[in-house]
């Protein structure tokens, strides 16, 4: 059985988010399977993943609001993702999505110079770091000292790939394609859309401050893989909460 798979063909086998007392669906043997969130960017590196290899897998759901006891079975975090194959398991989402690359190396995601291998793997591993300040945005309820801080924090981050890729002279970070940083990096800049409904006009990404991430963030929106797991300003705001004005209240939807 081939595990290449069209886009359309991955599914979730799950409707909704598994909550607490829930029962796991008993897993296939040979087929890969990915305990993962809707709503979870570290998530989504993993569906970006499987999308752009075609790899024909199946979703599970997870609510991380109310776990189901059986997640930490699978990763003792209670994290998603989590990769399971006949027995075997996998967490944490660079992790996860570097054994994809090595399992199903068509299309391959990282340069073949080592040096540039692991310069690509560094920034992935500090851009996982610095994005926990988006977070704070969504969850400051309008404080506006919250909000212009985690601002700056996001900014100070993105100073790097905006030089990054200006020095890489590249569309994107992996070349004249997206490469593996580009999808361990696309999950949060999803997220600045909505951020800007906070922020106002200018929001995370003011495209005089970075014309290199501007562009690139466009070309990424018509990439096959973003097009198949993207999420719309609006849901991803269902999800963080609830518009009142500028305030942004924390309201879980799953």
């Amino acid at each position: 059985m081939s595990n290449k798979a069209s886009l359309a063909s991955l599914y979730a086998i799950t409707a909704k988010h598994l909550s607490a007392g829930s029962a796991c669906p008993p897993a296939k043997k040979g087929v890969i399977r990915c305990y993962t969130n809707k709503y979870c960017p570290f998530a989504q590196r993993a569906h970006l993943i499987l999308a752009v290899k075609q790899v024909q897998h199946e979703f599970v759901l997870v609510n991380l609001k109310s776990k189901p006891e059986w997640l930490f079975e699978k990763n003792p975090l209670g994290k998603v993702p989590v990769l399971e194959l006949n027995g075997q398991l996998l967490y944490e989402s660079l992790m996860v999505c570097d054994c994809l690359e090595e399992m199903f190396p068509d299309p391959p995601l990282y340069p073949s110079n080592p040096w540039s291998k692991a310069r690509d793997r560094l920034l992935a591993q500090l851009w996982s770091k610095g994005s926990f300040a988006l977070h704070k945005i969504f969850f400051s309820q309008g404080d506006e000292k919250v909000m212009a801080a985690a601002v700056e924090e996001m900014q100070h981050s993105l100073d790097t790939y905006e030089e990054e890729l200006v020095k890489r002279n590249t569309v994107f970070f992996g070349g004249d394609k997206p490469g593996m940083l580009d999808y361990m990096i696309w999950p949060w800049a999803e997220r600045f859309q909505p951020a800007k409904l906070l922020l106002g006009d200018e929001g995370i990404l003011p495209p005089s401050r970075y014309p290199a991430l501007t562009k690139w963030m466009e070309r990424m929106m018509d990439d096959p893989a973003v097009v198949a797991t993207y999420l719309s300003p609006e849901e991803h705001a269902k999800f963080y909460g609830t518009f009142d004005g500028n305030i942004l209240v924390k309201k879980s939807v799953l």
